[in-house]
């Protein structure tokens, strides 16, 4: 793929001079253009091909997340990566299909995963999802013993040293503590939410924040369950980095 040509928008002189110096730094990086408004950066995006947009949230004027919704009417939208001091907002980033969210101040490793996905996406491949397979699980229920399909469950609850299994029809409980089943199973995309809950990835329809308050809802049946506050970043990062739902505010 031949060198990207990217914009960077930021109204903040240091942090559009050290997001251009670290993105000029990389070998996949070809031109990059500046620019210190939203929009300003939206005239440059008439005038010629940019192959994706780095761009700051708060900023006067037209703000980050209003450009987003400009830019995801166009025909062929840029990919877009935020790159904010403020975690708050990544729910509307995750509406406006935004390929990552970058917290500032900005690791060079962590840009250099930001571009990974850039490229990904333009080059068609798709990013890796959680892997969904037809691996049976063991359970026992009246000294008899059934296998759940793995990719069934919606969610793991810690009952101790077991663990509680939910389906959108029932649950199980298992012989295995909640940290093994972490282990074992985060191939599958089963993530910690809670310190007594894992999710699968794949079984999450909506995310909601409120106050602060972060919550998923997983499975047919829309079971909501609360994220705690020191699992909500890793969470949304995952979200959005597979790309397997769409979430929402309250209104």
């Amino acid at each position: 793929m031949k060198p990207l040509t990217v914009l960077v928008i930021d109204d903040e002189r240091p942090a559009l001079d050290e997001l251009t110096y670290l993105l000029a730094d990389d070998d996949r990086i070809g031109e990059v253009h500046t620019s210190s408004s939203a929009t300003d950066g939206l005239r440059i995006l008439h005038e010629g091909a940019v192959d994706a947009v780095f761009l700051d949230i708060q900023m006067p004027g037209l703000t980050g997340l209003e450009l987003g919704q400009v830019l995801s009417r166009f025909r062929t939208p840029p990919p877009i990566v935020f790159v904010t001091a403020h975690e708050q907002h990544a729910v509307e980033a995750f509406d406006l299909r935004a390929v990552d969210y970058v917290l500032k101040p900005v690791r060079a490793e962590r840009l250099t995963e930001a571009v990974r996905r850039v490229v990904g996406m333009l080059d068609g491949v798709a990013e890796s999802a959680p892997v969904r397979d037809d691996t049976q699980v063991a359970v026992e229920r009246g000294g008899v013993t059934r296998f759940v399909h793995r990719s069934d469950i919606t969610h793991v609850e810690a009952q101790g040293d077991y663990a509680r299994l939910h389906t959108a029809a029932e649950s199980h409980l298992v012989r295995s503590p909640l940290s093994t089943l972490e282990e074992e199973w985060a191939a599958a995309g089963f993530v910690r939410i809670h310190r007594s809950l894992l999710v699968s990835l794949s079984q999450v329809t909506e995310v909601r924040m409120d106050g602060g308050r972060c919550t998923v809802t997983v499975g047919p049946r829309g079971v909501e369950l609360v994220v705690s506050r020191r699992h909500t970043r890793e969470l949304r990062e995952l979200l959005l980095e597979n790309r397997t739902v769409s979430p929402r505010t309250d209104s």
